[in-house]
């Protein structure tokens, strides 16, 4: 990874969510959000979570053309083995065989 602070960063972190998630928590403790408020709430998690699938996805694939092996890219899948990376990779290389193929496809889909 490198130690360059002009890389591109997540526009989300864990950190972001915890906060956010204690923020909304007092919300409701409060009673300023309902259940209504919530589930659109809970949609909106869940589209982004889909979003953050992608990228990840993306990032994957465009690590392992930069020349990343799967061994290093093991340890962030939680793992300390490569058949996770390894099948995540097999299954994207289903529908793109390159992070510019699964972009593409990403927009398509955002544009339909």
């Amino acid at each position: 990874m490198s130690t360059d602070d002009t890389r591109p960063r997540p526009p989300v972190t864990e950190a972001d969510i915890l906060a956010w998630l204690e923020t909304t928590a007092a919300a409701v403790r409060a009673g300023e959000l309902g259940a209504p408020d919530l589930i659109d709430l809970l949609g909106e998690l869940r589209r982004a979570s889909a979003a953050c699938a992608d990228a990840s996805d993306w990032a994957l694939l465009a690590a392992r053309e930069e020349g990343a092996s799967l061994r290093q890219i093991a340890p962030v899948f939680g793992k300390g083995y490569v058949r996770a990376p390894a099948a995540r990779l097999e299954k994207l290389h289903r529908q793109a065989q390159n992070s510019g193929q699964w972009l593409a496809i990403l927009r398509h889909h955002q544009s339909v």
